[in-house]
């Protein structure tokens, strides 16, 4: 296979993301985009050059010779789009998180193994270059056995109307980005089992929004000791804030994924925004600069299209979503109960939020 050829399936931000993350890997060609308002999709396909463009992603999966297809909707629809494309030989790429409750997420790995056709999980944080050298110092020794990692992600709020809706999203800031943590404490460990999960979460901005939390952290114990935890908000003020910590028995790493890459700035104007729309830009702020490759998207879609050209296996998969989505329901569940919750957890909920929303 020459050319890996992609549909993207949504046109809204985070497609705008993975539109130009792919026009940064030679060896994918972007044939299509899908999304359901005419004159949106029409200008996002011109804007990229996307030769073609749907209202109906079902016709976009008829396309013979497309061979992989990147998920940017709304958490609700994950399932439905990835057994679809799954149906019509599609490798798929899903957005975080994988889906809205476990079932989902049984139906779409199963549905692609039948279909022979992969389903890879889109956590960009597992391929992002300062935390892939955070990493590989915890893989080299270098801070002798990892017994405490920190990860948090902090903003004011998500940048589409869907994300306050916990009909569509499943849930708040845990599932948003709650997700991101888990699996970078799963990826730096070595993905060891979760043995428990404290969460305390609340809405302490955003009542007038929305159900769901806006502010949690979250403690995950692994076999083999490790103990890591995550804190997580949608209430902080002052742009995005996105670093992590890992503690070893010989040393320590610290990685500030954006600060140490930004221009401290001063405008009373205030500029525009490129990969994160988090808060306003009047006064002093950190200007980014190379977001998509500090974010590790184009590495990501690079891999992914290897994957897909290879016949390779991914390094994040549906499996290692549903990992995530077990602890995220797990953390909802304790934030609801007051009091740890041990793993294997299983639980019929149709989204996390339920199961924090019933207890309190």
């Amino acid at each position: 296979m020459d050319k890996v050829n992609v549909g993207l399936i949504g046109s809204q931000f985070i497609s705008t993301i993975h539109a130009e993350a792919l026009k940064q890997v030679p060896e994918a060609r972007v044939l299509a985009v899908a999304s359901p308002t005419r004159s949106h999709v029409k200008a996002f396909a011109r804007q990229h050059g996307i030769p073609r463009w749907f209202t109906d992603y079902r016709q976009m999966l008829a396309m013979e010779d497309l061979h992989m297809v990147v998920l940017g909707l709304p958490n609700y629809l994950h399932a439905k789009a990835t057994i679809a494309a799954a149906r019509a030989g599609k490798h798929v790429v899903c957005e975080k998180p994988l889906c809205m409750n476990l079932a989902e997420a049984d139906r779409m790995i199963e549905s692609c193994k039948k279909h022979r056709v992969k389903l890879m999980y889109a956590e960009e944080l597992c391929f992002a270059p300062k935390y892939v050298r955070l990493k590989q110092l915890a893989d080299e020794g270098a801070l002798g056995r990892v017994y405490h990692i920190k990860q948090s992600e902090k903003h004011d709020g998500p940048h589409a109307k869907w994300f306050w809706d916990v009909e569509r999203s499943g849930g708040g800031v845990t599932f948003d980005m709650g997700c991101h943590a888990i699996e970078f404490f799963r990826w730096v460990l070595g993905r060891p089992k979760a043995t428990s999960v404290y969460a305390e979460m609340d809405t302490y901005v955003h009542r007038g929004r929305t159900k769901g939390d806006d502010n949690a952290i979250i403690l995950v114990n692994f076999e083999g000791g490790a103990t890591c935890m995550a804190e997580e908000s949608w209430a902080k003020k002052g742009g995005m804030d996105d670093r992590a910590e890992v503690y070893g028995s010989e040393g320590v790493a610290y990685a500030s994924l954006l600060m140490g890459n930004s221009i401290l700035t001063y405008s009373d104007r205030g500029y525009g925004y490129a990969v994160e729309k988090a808060g306003p830009t009047q006064g002093w702020s950190f200007t980014i600069y190379e977001e998509l490759w500090n974010y590790g998207f184009p590495q990501e879609m690079a891999h992914f299209v290897d994957c897909v050209r290879g016949n390779k296996k991914p390094a994040v998969t549906g499996e290692d979503g549903r990992a995530v989505l077990e602890i995220v329901f797990a953390a909802y569940a304790s934030a609801g109960r007051g009091r740890r919750v041990s793993l294997p957890f299983r639980t019929r909920a149709k989204k996390p939020i339920d199961l924090y929303l019933r207890s309190t």
